[in-house]
């Protein structure tokens, strides 16, 4: 294998000494004549400085193997059958230069955003990364499905505060699906146009909440097939191949990134496939930064899920990134795990913040000798207090809490969590629903008790019924396993104590305990219970609001503050798992305009947008595009029709009962 510096781009073609020919061979001539451009992604501004400053495996050896000492692997994306746009995100387009509708309009323009043809001035290339995966080091990973293309100069007159964060001035982009790379492993390289759905409008619904993430410029599908299992039963199904553009100021930020250089694991045996190569990992470190505690705080006061979180899917640039198997969380549930695949709960909603600090630590080992390790560990001693703070920071303005800073903060928004879990509370609406309430007055008087009532009941319209708390605390273990193990704790607890896993065990006989109680109860009861459970609530939180009119000369100013910041932090809409679901249906049906139109409502997710409350179908009967029926496509269809079937749904809404059968891996 040969490991060189790669090709220099297209920019700078007629250099001495460089064969004309070979250039021609490499690029064609129809991505000459810039002047005469017919697509304005050929007019993009490539500088692939990563490529030039990291080494780089040239070698053109097919199918899956080792790369070792180089931290990229040039390679040719596969074109697609036919294919076309699904969406575009005008605002992530911006940042490379692009107007939108341009793109969209380009008959290119699916191709060069799908990988099908290659960009003038593009480097297709695979990025090599090791990780931990569900605790346990997996040696080396890398870019199995996505494909660097290059880094694309920032164009004059942008906008500074895009560039607050991406002091380079390049944006890295790439397309995730385009084919197999020295990395896909047992895969084939290829994405579906339900994932590409998922990760292309997430990415964008993250950025317009504030939180930090990769962006996504357009999904592709084709007419190019693949087959998948999608829920595992031994029924696979032909699914459309589809590409996701992303972009963000560099990928190479994977935690993972750096484990390409670990000695042995000590458990596994396995070693980073750049083990002993510790000057690659001296560049690397120049070309990075750590923000990790404040976006877990922004991830955990959304109620986001991030499902996967190994080290190769965390970035140090503090970014949101790869977007598989997230949840944004319903009724509100500290054990929330968004990922079907997840049996032990390693990644559920509450465990986040500790893993993300258990990736650190691999960080750190990854990190050494040039990290050294008295310095990592008072490093990482301060993450706890570093996020602490920021969620406490993020939580006083959801609650509206803005003049002072009260050590009971903390008691009261942990009462409030509680509150939410034990009456099933929508996590997103009631917070939305806080601002709603009131707060104390002089002369309000026996007026108090209607303004609490009025607020319980506000509240209470997003609390669970019985019937869905009863669902939601069945034992998720199967009973049969549950009572062996119940045995075996009386009959050989040293053997109980070895095999089971005590966390998830009492996990379990919580669940029974709150289900045993709640088949003793009624509707009415349990109505009874939540009412006075938020009435408890609502009246510490409104004592706690007097104390910020305290001392305040204009009180309705006050108060006017407060609501606007609510209201800009506690989002109306966010991407639940039944939106994406109904998206997705229609887009398998062949219709797209779903996917556009959740991309609009989400890109102003704090703002009613009078017309867009309801999905586009809403009373129209059948979609209005219909796609073919191939061979293998029938329950693809018959699933993509179903939403059609089912009564409309508001996006700002509750999720509606069907939607607990959906399941992500």
């Amino acid at each position: 294998m040969a490991y060189l510096r790669p090709r220099l781009g297209l920019s700078r073609i007629f250099l001495p000494g460089v064969s004309a020919v070979r250039l021609f061979c490499s690029v064609g001539m129809d991505d000459m004549g810039l002047a005469m451009s017919r697509s304005p992604l050929e007019r993009l501004d490539f500088d692939n400085v990563v490529l030039r400053k990291l080494p780089l495996d040239t070698s053109e050896e097919p199918g899956v193997r080792q790369v070792k000492g180089a931290c990229f692997s040039l390679v040719k994306p596969q074109p697609l059958a036919n294919p076309r746009f699904v969406a575009v995100s005008h605002e992530a387009l911006a940042l490379l230069g692009l107007n939108g509708e341009e793109v969209m309009n380009d008959p290119l323009g699916p191709e060069y955003l799908s990988g099908s043809k290659v960009m003038p001035g593009s480097e297709p290339a695979a990025h090599c990364y090791c990780g931990h995966q569900f605790g346990q080091f997996a040696g080396q990973l890398g870019d199995g499905a996505a494909c660097y293309l290059g880094e694309v100069k920032v164009p004059p007159g942008h906008d500074p505060e895009q560039l607050r964060d991406n002091p380079s001035g390049r944006w890295e982009i790439q397309v995730k699906g385009a084919g197999l790379t020295p990395y896909s492993r047992q895969a084939d390289g290829r994405k579906v146009l339900r994932s590409s759905i998922r990760e292309f409008l997430c990415s964008e619904v993250m950025y317009f909440l504030g939180i930090p993430t990769t962006r996504a410029g357009s999904i592709v599908t084709s007419d190019s097939k693949v087959i998948r299992d999608v829920y595992y039963s031994g029924q696979p199904r032909h699914e459309r191949c589809s590409v996701v553009l992303r972009i963000a100021p560099t990928f190479l930020s994977r935690f993972g990134s750096f484990e390409i250089f670990k000695q042995a694991d000590e458990y596994t045996g396995r070693r980073g496939p750049s083990c002993g190569r510790d000057e690659i990992r001296g560049q690397m470190m120049d070309y990075v930064m750590l923000r990790t505690a404040r976006l877990v705080a922004q991830w955990q006061c959304v109620g986001f899920c991030h499902g996967v979180l190994n080290t190769d899917n965390m970035s140090i640039l503090g970014l949101t990134l790869d977007y598989g198997p997230y949840g944004f969380m319903d009724r509100f549930d500290p054990d929330f795990i968004c990922n079907a695949s997840d049996n032990s709960g390693r990644y559920s909603y509450q465990a986040q913040p500790a893993i993300c600090r258990w990736n650190l630590v691999k960080l750190a080992e990854a990190l050494a000798p040039e990290l050294p390790p008295d310095r990592a560990e008072a490093a990482i001693d301060e993450y706890m207090a570093l996020y602490n703070g920021f969620y406490l920071e993020n939580m006083r303005k959801k609650l509206g809490l803005l003049k002072k800073a009260e050590p009971e903060d903390e008691i009261l928004i942990t009462e409030l969590l509680q509150t939410m879990h034990n009456t099933g509370a929508d996590f997103t609406n009631t917070f939305r629903g806080l601002s709603q309430i009131s707060c104390p007055t002089e002369g309000e008087g026996e007026a108090e008790e209607d303004v609490i009532k009025k607020a319980a009941d506000l509240l209470l319209e997003q609390c669970a019924s019985l019937e869905e708390l009863k669902a939601a605390n069945k034992p998720t273990m199967d009973p049969r396993e549950l009572a062996m193990l119940f045995s075996m704790a009386q009959s050989n607890p040293a053997l109980f104590q070895m095999i089971s896993d005590r966390a998830t065990i009492a996990r379990q006989l919580e669940r029974l305990s709150k289900l045993k109680d709640l088949m003793e109860t009624s509707q009415e009861e349990l109505k009874t219970k939540h009412a006075e459970e938020w009435r408890r609530w609502i009246t510490r939180y409104r004592k706690r609001l007097a104390q910020e009119l305290d001392g305040q000369s204009d009180v309705q100013a006050v108060q006017e503050e407060r609501v606007r910041v609510m209201d800009s932090t506690n989002p109306r809409v966010i991407l639940r798992n039944y939106i994406a679901q109904t998206a997705i249906e229609a887009a398998e049906n062949g219709d797209f305009s779903e996917v556009q139109r959740v991309l609009k409502v989400l890109e102003k997710p704090f703002s009613l947008q009078p017309g867009l409350e309801l999905p586009a179908w809403a009373g129209k009967g059948e979609s209005a595009e219909q796609g073919e029926r191939d061979e293998g496509e029938e329950q693809q269809q018959e699933a993509a029709s179903a939403s059609t079937a089912r009564d409309p749904v508001p996006y700002d809404s509750k999720p509606p009962a069907w939607a607990h059968e959906i399941c992500v891996t």
